[in-house]
């Protein structure tokens, strides 16, 4: 039987079916390191560095390994001595369903079994077609599906097992060389996660920084020297060929309590992990960011009105009223902080009486460069409410199409169920042209169309805000 099967095998081989010309082939093995710069917006940069042995002359060079998501016209290859004259991504990869599309118009074993004594009959078969199934030619009749096991000579030379950059390249040397690959390639990501834990008297909070990054591009990189730029990089929607990348950009370097060195590049900022790390292929793995402890943090509740009642007949707004809680902190050093954070998503936790941590809210950030504010939304307050109620409402002109006025009074009763004193901060938008002509506390006028009023509330107690208000269009 087994003699059979391997004269059958070199008849179909014979036949021309299998791999062609030889060409030279460099795996991960040839590997000597490999760099990975990943974007914001899944877009990666990779260098990947291999030694190479080529003959004098024209020849066939594959890279295999390589991403399967690789954006094959921003490749660049250099070596010394070394033209690159064509190159070709084979992302059609060995499978089934494609091997046997290959196979379409050849020959292959059919190897079917007996059902009860089990000896293996062979026969020989040629592969008519794979459209919505498989249509085979035996002998000197047609079957329909695969009354069998198929067995092929050989994966054609089309079929690839893994992702493979080939490339024609016209070499001078026929020495081991150091050739250099470099990339663009989506499927990999990452983002910033932050981890805060607020203390007793939220005023102060520790907060740990992670990196997440996501390997979704076919492919494992060993050992990789990794770097995280942080920032928006205007990408067109066919992607240009890179034209240098070895240039070295000037940058003023700093490093994180977390261990990655964080630096300026051009108008964005670089984390650069300290160590090689291994990023597999379908994996999601965390890195070390940032550390940093005892950081100023300030609690505020915030009331946020709306702009749609000031021209027209309201009454009643709102009863039991949600009132937001937040947390600001300043990304200075002397609050504690002081340094470029990526865009992430903050979660902040705190001890109970016990001294078991709590979840408590968690916020979106975008890119925070040093000396700017993060603000936080963890949620809406449960012991800290607010009824709001149309007192008043009159339309002072605009009988006509044009120059309404009106005049309308508001009524805001704040309700504390707290054992300490708050301040409420109430936030409203103002449309049009106008002016508060009574209030029963001062306000602040901090953008053209926003009035905000800071209301103390006494623990256990209620406070009202009255305020009237002239709106022209």
């Amino acid at each position: 039987m087994l003699q059979v099967l391997c004269f059958f095998m070199f008849c179909l081989f014979s036949a021309g079916v299998a791999r062609g010309a030889a060409e030279v082939v460099s795996t991960v093995d040839d590997q000597q390191s490999v760099a990975v710069t990943i974007y914001n917006q899944n877009l990666a940069l990779v260098r990947d560095v291999r030694e190479i042995t080529l003959s004098p002359g024209r020849q066939t060079l594959a890279f295999r390994e390589v991403s399967a998501r690789i954006l094959p016209q921003t490749a660049l290859l250099a070596a010394p001595g070394l033209q690159v004259l064509e190159q070709n991504f084979e992302y059609d990869l060995l499978s089934p369903k494609s091997l046997l599309e290959k196979y379409v118009g050849h020959d292959v074993m059919l190897v079917r079994t007996h059902p009860t004594t089990g000896e293996e009959r062979l026969e020989k078969a040629r592969v008519l077609s794979v459209a919505g199934g498989v249509v085979l030619r035996v002998g000197d009749h047609i079957e329909s599906g695969v009354p069998g096991r198929l067995v092929y000579p050989d994966v054609p030379e089309d079929l690839r097992d893994r992702p493979t950059l080939t490339m024609l390249v016209d070499n001078q040397e026929g020495k081991p060389q150091q050739a250099v690959l470099s990339y663009l390639t989506r499927g990999l990501s990452w983002n910033a996660d932050y981890v805060a834990v607020l203390g007793a008297e939220d005023t102060r909070l520790d907060l740990s920084g992670w990196v997440t990054l996501k390997n979704e591009s076919g492919v494992t990189y060993k050992n990789a020297l990794l770097k995280l730029v942080a920032g928006d990089v205007n990408r067109v929607p066919e992607s240009v060929p890179l034209r240098s990348m070895g240039r070295k950009m000037m940058a003023s370097e700093a490093v994180s309590d977390g261990g990655m060195a964080e630096e300026s590049m051009f108008e964005y900022h670089l984390y650069s992990l300290a160590r090689p790390t291994t990023i597999r292929e379908k994996q999601s793995k965390q890195v070390a960011l940032l550390q940093a402890a005892d950081v100023q943090v300030k609690k505020e509740f915030v009331l946020q009105g709306r702009d749609y009642y000031y021209s027209s007949r309201a009454g009643d707004l709102g009863r039991k009223m949600k009132v937001g809680v937040f947390i600001e902190l300043a990304n200075t050093r002397r609050a504690g902080l002081g340094q470029p954070l990526p865009a992430g998503v903050m979660r902040v936790y705190k001890n109970d009486s016990s001294g078991s941590l709590q979840f408590v809210g968690e916020d979106h950030i975008d890119h925070t460069p040093e000396n700017e504010k993060i603000r936080l939304k963890l949620g809406d307050a449960f012991d800290v409410t607010a009824d709001k109620k149309q007192t008043d409402f009159k339309k002072l002109s605009g009988f006509s199409r044009y120059n309404y006025a009106f005049e309308s009074a508001f009524e805001i009763v704040l309700k504390n169920g707290k054992d300490e004193v708050v301040n409420v901060r109430i936030v409203e938008p103002v449309p049009g042209d106008w002016r508060i002509v009574e209030e029963s506390a001062p306000h602040t006028k901090e953008s053209s169309g926003t009035a905000v009023w800071q209301v103390h509330v006494a623990a256990k107690s209620n406070t009202t805000l009255r305020y009237r208000v002239q709106v022209k269009y």
